[in-house]
């Protein structure tokens, strides 16, 4: 069906893609830092070798476009809260870019010096969209970026955020927002299929978001929407974590 509309509607898309790339609001990456160590609330600071180690990984989303500061994006209260919930310091690093899709995800990891980590969280996805990445090619670029920072980083739980719901994207005009909402559930069907056979992986859904709180570019999550996203990345890895499944059963 999308291929029969993509032939279909194609001159009509490709000027709306125009019209959009041309009129959006272009927003900065959050300023803040993008490593530190967050401890537990009234705890002493806590041995490197104690901490959990995170790493986050993505594009405009992951590098907190749509607020202002770090502390309101994705990387820095998901360290927060993970540090709250399990007692222990979290050494955590944001590794992101906007407008990366996850082949070129890749090269931005190649570009930086990478710490060691246990937990990976992946934000990818949306770019792959716009750039039309064939679904088992999506899946295959980020099995490959897992594989990498496990031998690069020793990732053991890994995290992989879901597409967010482009079907309600209010920055695109129809027939465009509907194109883009199919393609955006093919690559999310294509994520959550591999997940479920490797007990090492974790799935956060981005689907619950309305597109009423997002950015005032009406295209990145506001700052609830970061809030929402970060406690429940949260949850995922710490149940992850609990549970004691990974790579090698590391824990």
């Amino acid at each position: 069906m999308l291929i029969l509309a993509k032939i279909l509607l194609g001159p009509l898309l490709l000027a709306q893609g125009k019209w959009l790339r041309k009129t959006a609001l272009r927003l900065p990456e959050a300023a803040g830092p993008r490593l530190g160590v967050e401890h537990p609330p009234g705890a002493a600071a806590a041995a490197p070798a104690e901490a959990l180690r995170l790493l986050v990984v993505g594009d405009s989303s992951a590098a907190g476009v749509g607020v202002e500061h770090q502390e309101q994006a994705l990387a820095l209260p998901l360290a927060r809260h993970l540090a709250a919930r399990s007692g222990r310091a979290v050494a955590w690093q944001l590794v992101a870019q906007s407008g990366v899709n996850s082949l070129e995800a890749l090269d931005l990891l190649a570009r930086h010096e990478i710490g060691p980590a246990a937990v990976l969280v992946v934000a990818l996805g949306t770019n792959d969209v716009t750039s039309q990445m064939p679904p088992r090619q999506y899946v295959a670029n980020l099995r490959l970026l897992a594989e990498r920072l496990m031998a690069r980083a020793g990732v053991a739980h890994i995290v992989f955020t879901g597409l967010p719901p482009l079907h309600t994207l209010p920055a695109a005009p129809q027939p465009l927002r509907w194109y883009l909402g199919r393609y955006a559930r093919k690559l999310d069907s294509a994520l959550r299929a591999w997940i479920a056979q490797d007990p090492a992986l974790r799935y956060c859904s981005l689907q619950w978001a309305l597109p009423h709180e997002m950015a005032i570019d009406k295209f990145h999550p506001g700052h609830g929407q970061y809030a929402q996203w970060a406690r429940m990345a949260a949850e995922i890895i710490e149940s992850g974590l609990a549970g004691g499944a990974g790579r090698d059963g590391a824990a």
